[in-house]
């Protein structure tokens, strides 16, 4: 299970660093075809706001890829958890404030990857 649970937080980085790239570098290329919701006129404006959640996001994915890089067991297990728990808050306050589309994307594969932690 320890596999699959690194597998999964290997996943939910990459995932990190893909919101990371869309929101500081393609905010205002890619990301209006991904968020359709949002007004095409308010992300240039809003490209600053955008790159800042980007940058939360990629120190998400970089304690998430530091926890796979840990050699000491427990120090690792306890990383991941940090990070995982953190990825888990952060996507359901953005299901509860922005999309339900985000608790999917973001906290339920970390959840998963936190469950098979434990096993």
């Amino acid at each position: 299970m320890q596999i699959a649970a690194q597998i999964i937080i290997g996943l939910v980085a990459l995932i990190h660093l893909y919101i990371l790239w869309l929101e500081m570098f393609a905010w205002t290329t890619r990301a209006p075809k991904v968020f359709k919701t949002i007004p095409k006129d308010l992300f240039p404006p809003t490209k600053t706001l955008a790159a800042n959640q980007g940058l939360y996001n990629g120190f998400l994915a970089a304690g998430l890829i530091w926890s796979l890089c840990i050699s000491d067991h427990h120090w690792r297990f306890y990383v991941a958890i940090f990070f995982l728990t953190c990825v888990i808050i952060a996507g359901i306050y953005g299901a509860a404030t922005a999309s339900k589309k985000i608790l999917y994307v973001q906290s339920i594969p970390a959840l998963v990857a936190l469950i098979l932690l434990h096993l």
